[in-house]
């Protein structure tokens, strides 16, 4: 079991480099309906389908980084409450909704002691979080805890298992904290002990030969562009050779073993209403 300090160390180091990357990107560098609706962000595409309409509903966005997400949350009616460990994040996703005329109410905190209401929203999201944090059935209990009895949770991370991706991590160390473990099964089975109905469904295998693309023909290496912000900013044009590859995933990622393979996965799950409970 990890000590106080080296829960703290972690800690200050997430906050770092956190804090880092939002003081150097620029406002007109954040992509917000990319983040969405670009041809490769088929994770929140089919997040998107799931959820249906947001008029109204309390979302809690935690990890939410930069505030892409909480922005389009926001810009499709919704009350969103945008969380991160980072309170320079917290300050550039506020800003950004200005921006985008929309206001959110940001909330400096970790995942794991959230410091938001309990029983409180309708929707908690998660993108690229989970697989920051250490202690995960704490962060279970909190999406729990601060999730209305009914409401859902909707998260996506990376899988641990692909060997080409684990290259790829091994050479984007800059862009990547040291902390980062990508999820395997056993969260999976974690989510279930918290969380009624979870379901879970992985994105891109043959898909990733975009990687070897950026890397070995357009020449970026890792450390100079991450690969996945840079994907957000393709279009449907510059990726017919690659369109069809999406058909292919939607049968790799339903072979038992062969979807263990991909680079996402998402997850959802519920928590129980009153009247379950009873």
């Amino acid at each position: 079991m990890s000590s106080q300090a080296d829960v703290t160390a972690l800690h200050d180091r997430e906050v770092e480099f956190h804090d880092d990357w939002a003081s150097d990107t620029p406002a007109d560098e954040i992509l917000v309906r990319e983040f969405f609706e670009a041809p490769t962000a088929v994770e929140n595409q089919f997040i998107l389908k799931r959820l249906g309409g947001l008029k109204g509903k309390k979302i809690l966005d935690i990890g939410a980084g930069l505030g892409e997400s909480s922005v389009y949350f926001a810009l499709r009616g919704a009350h969103v409450t945008t969380v991160d460990i980072s309170p320079l994040m917290v300050k550039k996703a506020v800003e950004l909704g200005k921006k985008f005329g929309v206001e959110l109410q940001g909330v400096v905190s970790g995942g794991e002691d959230l410091q938001v209401l309990e029983d409180e929203f309708d929707i908690i999201y998660l993108a690229n979080t989970i697989h920051h944090v250490h202690d995960r059935a704490r962060l279970f209990e909190q999406i729990s805890r601060a999730l209305k009895p009914g409401g859902i949770f909707f998260s996506y991370d990376p899988l641990a298992y692909n060997p080409l991706i684990n290259i790829y991590r091994g050479i984007a160390t800059k862009v990547r904290t040291v902390d980062e473990a990508p999820l395997t099964l056993a969260d999976i089975r974690l989510a279930k002990k918290y969380f009624r109905g979870v379901g879970h469904r992985e994105f891109w295998i043959s898909t990733l030969v975009l990687f070897v693309k950026y890397f070995l023909i357009d020449r970026i290496h890792p450390n100079q562009d991450r690969y996945w912000k840079r994907m957000l900013r393709e279009k449907d044009g510059s990726l017919r050779w690659w369109t069809p590859l999406r058909a292919l995933d939607s049968v790799l990622t339903r072979i038992p073993g062969v979807r263990w393979m991909a680079w996402n996965v998402v997850m959802w799950g519920h928590k129980a209403s009153k009247t379950s409970e009873s």
